[in-house]
């Protein structure tokens, strides 16, 4: 169905989260920090990020920015989770936040609903107002997809 790229460097988080989008028909990447997502996500392009906030070498904040510099995955919706409370002043930086421990059926629920989203073209980010970060102006996500 979707490339899901999962980051956390919790390898049980990894593996239930893995498990349970698997079983969905999900094709999962794995990454243990934002520096190793960051790599594997300009290798295959996934369909959405779901990643952890703190995590060593790269965070998950550190990670969407870093997302949004390259055309290619500036407009993959990204999942933030975490058991602290998200900065205010970066919610553009991701689609949707949830906060840890999380359910993993409202995990599952909001993956199914942003890959349906992409997958047929309509937009996930609410558009900032701020232009994008990158050299080349967004256009339709089929072009970038």
């Amino acid at each position: 169905m979707a490339t899901i790229l999962l980051v956390d460097d919790d390898s049980d988080s990894l593996w239930l989260l893995q498990l349970t989008l698997e079983g969905r028909g999900h094709c999962i990447v794995l990454a243990n920090d934002g520096q190793c997502a960051l790599e594997k996500a300009a290798h295959c392009i996934p369909d959405l990020v779901v990643t952890d906030w703190n995590m060593p070498r790269m965070d998950g904040i550190t990670l969407c920015e870093r997302l949004k510099l390259y055309p290619a995955l500036a407009l993959i919706p990204v999942i933030l989770a975490s058991g602290d409370s998200p900065p205010n002043d970066k919610p553009f930086l991701w689609t949707r936040f949830l906060r840890k421990p999380v359910d993993l059926e409202v995990m599952a629920r909001a993956i199914e609903s942003l890959v349906a989203k992409r997958l047929h073209g309509t937009p996930s980010r609410p558009h900032s107002g701020a232009s994008p970060r990158c050299r080349w102006p967004g256009g339709p996500l089929k072009y970038w997809a």
